[in-house]
């Protein structure tokens, strides 16, 4: 069997100035492969800046439904933000309805097209907090904006855990039904197995053997992942078992 093949995804970049500084410097060591920009944060346009100087990384968009101001206005954003105008994780749980259906597609939307039009080259999505996967409402606009920017590379739901923190097995048929349903509506990419940087890391090395293709999620300059920071800027890959081989998105195939 060949190497595993891997894919580092640094989440959130333009969240903050010192994400984009983190994240950028990992992509500089051969680190990480891969990340997605949020289009309405704080950072946002500078870590676009900064996108071309790394040829062989992708950038792909963190789609963003539970956190700042949305880009679009107007009655469609006022059913996506709550009272101060912020987006909040209570999007994950709003009560599905056309008009709110709409407002997320044409969120979504604007968000590509500002990440399009800051120059980025985009690759793949994937969302924050997991919205995409969590929220039954957001499918179907996921399928509409896939197929409106033809955007075939999408990150799977998570399917691969710790042994001391199982997934429910009602759970974990939901997932593969929406994984299977992610890849087979409007045909997409997407690797074999997502799971955290240090899930996959702590695994046993037959765990990880076993697995083909997987996409690993780390979030540089965040306070909470010091431990996987660590290991990412140790030479990990060199030292490794099995062996494994460190891909963008933008070369993941069928």
């Amino acid at each position: 069997m060949a190497s595993p093949v891997i894919i580092v995804n640094a989440d959130d970049l333009g969240m903050s100035e010192a994400v984009n500084e983190a994240t950028f410097d990992l992509i500089a060591k051969g680190r990480i492969s891969s990340a997605t920009i949020m289009a309405n944060a704080p950072a946002t346009r500078e870590a676009a800046r900064q996108v071309a100087r790394f040829p062989a990384c992708s950038f792909g968009v963190h789609l963003n439904l539970t956190q700042f101001e949305p880009l679009t206005g107007g009655a469609g954003a006022r059913l996506l933000t709550d009272e101060r105008g912020q987006m909040s994780r209570a999007n994950e749980r709003a009560k599905p309805g056309l008009e709110r259906l709409r407002a997320i597609y044409l969120e979504l939307c604007a968000q590509i097209e500002r990440i399009a039009s800051l120059g980025v080259r985009i690759t793949h999505l994937d969302s924050h907090n997991h919205v995409h996967t969590r929220s039954p409402l957001v499918f179907p606009a996921l399928k509409e904006v896939q197929r409106r920017y033809r955007i075939r590379r999408v990150r799977l739901s998570k399917n691969f855990y710790a042994p001391d923190q199982p997934c429910a097995r009602q759970v974990l048929l939901k997932k593969n039904v929406y994984n299977w349903a992610l890849k087979s509506i409007y045909a997409t990419l997407t690797t074999d197995v997502f799971t955290e940087f240090l899930t996959y890391h702590r695994a046993d090395a037959a765990r990880r053997r076993s697995i083909e293709c997987v996409e690993l999620m780390v979030h540089p300059g965040a306070a909470y992942a010091a431990e996987e920071t660590a290991i990412l800027n140790s030479d990990w890959i060199a030292r490794f078992d099995p062996a494994v081989q460190l891909i963008s998105y933008a070369r993941l195939s069928s």
